[in-house]
């Protein structure tokens, strides 16, 4: 089984953000992460499918965001891994948030779903 492809992992990363800019993050990713998947936070936080459904809907929303540079990373047995670069800003804050994201997806039920995410903070 083929894992999925760079168009289809980007749309759900959209769906995504788009989902954190209007703060009802939480109930997307607890549908799109696996049972056992956890996030990995730039903070150092791990959090778990619940943790993450609990606390993303009460965040402050994103006012927007940018994604570039994606680049797919095949791992075979319908799983697939996405990099890229966001750039993510909130109202009234100076700085954006940019960072590098790294989501690992595998093949769910006919379906891929979040299995692993990270963030690592760019420094600028």
């Amino acid at each position: 089984m083929d894992g999925p492809d760079l168009a289809e992992l980007l749309e759900l990363e959209r769906h995504g953000w788009d989902s954190l800019c209007e703060s009802r993050g939480g109930s997307f990713y607890r549908e799109l992460m696996t049972p056992d998947a956890l996030m990995v936070l730039v903070n150092g936080m791990v959090l778990d499918r619940d943790a993450i459904a609990a606390t993303l809907d009460d965040a402050p929303p994103w006012s927007s965001y940018e994604i570039t540079d994606p680049q797919l990373v095949a791992l075979g047995c319908g799983s697939a891994g996405l990099v890229y670069r966001a750039s993510a800003h909130r109202e009234g804050e100076a700085e954006p948030f940019v960072a590098l994201m790294a989501s690992v997806y595998r093949m769910l039920d006919g379906q891929p779903r979040l299995a692993l995410y990270q963030q690592t903070t760019i420094m600028h």
